[in-house]
């Protein structure tokens, strides 16, 4: 493991599985301690467990971005168990597809949900400590659908739309002590198209991840961003497959 020489406290929503799992291994293996967050704690608990065997330091909490106080619960407590946050991961997302006319409501608004209010949820909880602490950073994660819309993604597109401005947003409003950086991956291998239920949408999912990037490539994108000194704002990233069209 390389020790990091600037150990930060790092909290990761969207932790168990895809981009947030390879950011937690990588942090940790950096020498930060990571606290994860996520709704499978089965896969967290094991992750929690691979990172400590080697050497890493992490812990992890059960964790709804959904519900506004269950995110303050998980900020709070890793507040006062370590004193400061130095850097919140908003991960979390959700990308069922569809086109408009399958008329998927409940996805619209499961998306709407996750990828919106969730973040908004975790700049709440952690933005009035940074500003307490007068230093920190938000990494939020969109995602290349917040550049180019794609048929199926319109409402996904959208959410990563807004993402992008409340980035932007927060990163002038908070001056010179908080820095805001975001990442928008293009095709990356996760599990996000597991939860597309329309059968066009999976399809062209399935056609459009042909060509894909590992989560890891994501992951070393974040960490190069929180690894510049604390007067170098990194305020976007975006990684993708190099034969990418898009």
């Amino acid at each position: 493991m390389s020790l990091s020489t600037d150990r930060k406290i790092i909290l990761i929503t969207g932790a168990s599985s895809g981009i947030g799992e390879a950011t937690a291994r990588l942090l940790a293996a950096r020498g930060h301690h990571v606290v994860l967050g996520a709704r499978r704690t089965e896969r967290l608990k094991a992750l929690v467990e691979d990172i400590q065997e080697t050497g890493g330091s992490a812990e992890y909490h059960g964790l709804d971005v959904t519900e506004a106080e269950d995110v303050r619960a998980f900020a709070d407590a890793a507040h006062r168990r370590h004193g400061r946050i130095d850097v919140m991961i908003n991960n979390a997302g959700v990308m069922p597809l569809s086109k408009l006319d399958a008329l998927k409501v409940e996805e619209w608004n499961r998306m709407i949900d996750v990828n919106v209010r969730g973040l908004l949820h975790g700049i709440a909880a952690v933005l009035p400590l940074m500003q307490a602490q007068r230093h920190g950073q938000f990494v939020n994660v969109a995602s290349i659908g917040a550049h180019a819309v794609s048929p199926t993604a319109a409402v996904y597109c959208a959410t990563k739309y807004a993402a992008w401005a409340i980035s932007e947003g927060l990163r002038q409003e908070v001056g010179g002590d908080i820095r805001v950086t975001t990442i928008s991956p293009g095709v990356t291998e996760s599990e996000l198209a597991d939860s597309i239920s329309d059968p066009v949408g999976r399809e062209e999912m399935r056609t459009y991840r042909q060509v894909a990037i590992p989560a890891s490539a994501v992951a070393e994108a974040i960490a190069y961003a929180v690894g510049q000194p604390s007067e170098v704002d990194v305020s976007e990233i975006i990684v993708r497959p190099t034969a990418s069209a898009g």
